[in-house]
């Protein structure tokens, strides 16, 4: 069975040539020796929980904004979410200088809500369910021509 240095030496480079550094912490990856021993496998986690968002999230969302054309960074993005994306999202946003809107449900704690209010993008508050937050939030990129984060 492959150990966990053979799966990052074989799918990580890829990931790591994306410039993600000037917001992106390089968190640590941090052995589990017990779950291991108990498993009879190599197991380690990478500690996304130490990123300004508490979460990887922010790694996709700014590579997808970075990746955006000039016009589309002018325009605007928009994404649905109930925390952790839409934190990443905001976050990458306001670094980039792009207009953000998060449509969020009403389920969303307040924390969430105001983490993302606080980085500067504007959140649109909508009925009690992820999936018709997200079916709002795609409709308003069509109106508005922003470009949809999807969050997976």
């Amino acid at each position: 069975m492959p150990s966990a240095s053979d799966w990052f030496d074989r799918f990580m480079p890829g990931i790591m040539r994306c410039r993600l550094d000037d917001l992106v912490l390089e968190t640590p990856v941090q052995g589990m020796p017990a779950l291991s021993a108990r498993l009879g496998v190599d197991i380690r986690i990478k500690l996304e929980d130490l990123q300004p968002v508490f979460s990887f999230k922010l790694r996709g969302a700014y590579a997808k904004l970075k990746s955006l054309t000039t016009e589309e960074k002018e325009r605007g993005v928009i994404c649905a979410s109930a925390g952790n994306h839409a934190q990443g999202v905001a976050m990458a946003a306001r670094d980039l200088g792009i207009d953000a809107v998060v449509v969020m449900p009403a389920i969303t704690p307040d924390i969430k809500v105001n983490s993302v209010e606080k980085v500067g993008s504007r959140v649109i508050i909508h009925v009690d369910d992820f999936d018709t937050a997200c079916e709002r939030a795609l409709e308003i990129a069509q109106q508005e021509r922003l470009t949809f984060v999807h969050p997976y």
